[in-house]
């Protein structure tokens, strides 16, 4: 912690970012809330596809002009998100409207993409090529300031060829870098980055968390999940067994870093040189209702959707902050422990 004269002491914290297409906006929501509290300082954030979106807009308008900035910042993006998705075909279905549903379950475009995505490549379509992120992502972000912006970025991509993610530091980071991020395979062509290719970095890390708590002076990390790691229904239809393996596949690396920190900070009361890990505090944010959205609805855009995502990470942040304010930067309030049984 650092200290402000005359003010109370600043707690230093990092982020850690989780994609998950346009329940990213849930994310948006958290960092909002987290951003108006006083006395709390972000000093990196990692982040993953719609993790990674969130977390250099937010550094972004962060550097030019401190947290009413980065707040603007998300603001616009999530706006220009939403007015070029008036324009996808993805839209829901009546059905979906009438049955009070935010998926996409009942959109024939949505079902023919599916089904298209079993049988063809993206190679074989030339619309492919183009990712209408890009724009948004060049006119919303100072690429330049997050150079030596005052939040450090750990953006992850996953190396097709290895299998491996690489981090992405704060000097690499390119509009091409954010696509490469949340590059899903059955969509788009692989994302080309000095020779190499890339696909989404939640088959890699979502988000990785090792880099980040290395490199960084905060001892609390907070990681903003969208993705939940147990749903105690056993899902029965093909729609939602495929949205369930994509959830497990997608947390499991996450579940590894979590789980060798556990291990780390087990064997740092034994070994003087692990005393670092010791001292590291995790805190997870997350929100039940999540559980209830269906994993087509990650490619909803709608304006009113966005926002009620927003204010339910609004909402999940006010909770945290209310009950463990007090705990950053004193003791953990999720319990990595349990990754080790």
């Amino acid at each position: 912690m650092g200290e402000i004269a005359n003010g109370p002491p600043v707690k230093f914290i990092n982020l850690g970012l989780q994609g998950g297409g346009a329940h990213g906006a849930f994310t948006w929501g958290v960092l909002d809330r987290l951003l108006q509290e006083d006395g709390l300082t972000i000093r990196g954030i990692s982040g993953t596809s719609a993790g990674a979106m969130n977390a250099a807009v937010l550094a972004s308008g962060y550097a030019n002009s401190g947290k009413s900035g980065a707040r603007d910042a998300l603001d616009s993006y999530w706006r220009k998100i939403s007015e070029a998705a008036k324009f996808s075909p993805f839209q829901r279905s009546f059905f979906d409207r009438f049955l009070g549903k935010w998926t996409l379950d009942y959109s024939a475009a949505y079902a023919f993409a599916d089904v298209m995505g079993r049988v063809m490549s993206p190679y074989d379509l030339p619309t492919s090529a183009f990712n209408p992120m890009q724009g948004i992502l060049d006119e919303i972000i100072d690429f330049k300031a997050l150079v030596n912006g005052p939040i450090k970025l750990f953006i992850t991509a996953t190396n097709v060829a290895t299998g491996r993610g690489r981090i992405f530091l704060s000097s690499e980071i390119t509009s091409q870098v954010l696509l490469a991020s949340a590059c899903l395979p059955t969509i788009f062509r692989a994302v080309e980055i000095d020779g190499d290719y890339y696909w989404d970095g939640g088959y890699s890390g979502n988000p990785t968390l090792l880099p980040l708590i290395e490199a960084c002076d905060a001892e609390d990390t907070l990681i903003v999940q969208i993705n939940p790691y147990v749903r105690r229904d056993l899902p029965t239809n093909a729609r939602d067994i495929i949205s369930r393996v994509n959830e497990i596949s997608f947390n499991a690396v996450l579940v590894k870093e979590l789980k060798y920190l556990a291990l780390l900070r087990r064997v740092s009361g034994e070994n003087a040189q692990y005393e670092f890990w010791k001292k590291q505090r995790i805190h997870l944010l997350k929100s039940e209702f999540m559980l209830e959205l269906g994993v087509s609805s990650k490619m909803n855009a709608e304006w009113d959707f966005l926002i009620m995502l927003r204010d339910e990470g609004r909402k999940v942040a006010e909770n945290f902050l209310r009950r463990h304010s007090k705990d950053i930067g004193k003791i953990s309030t999720y319990d990595i422990e349990q990754h080790l049984s």
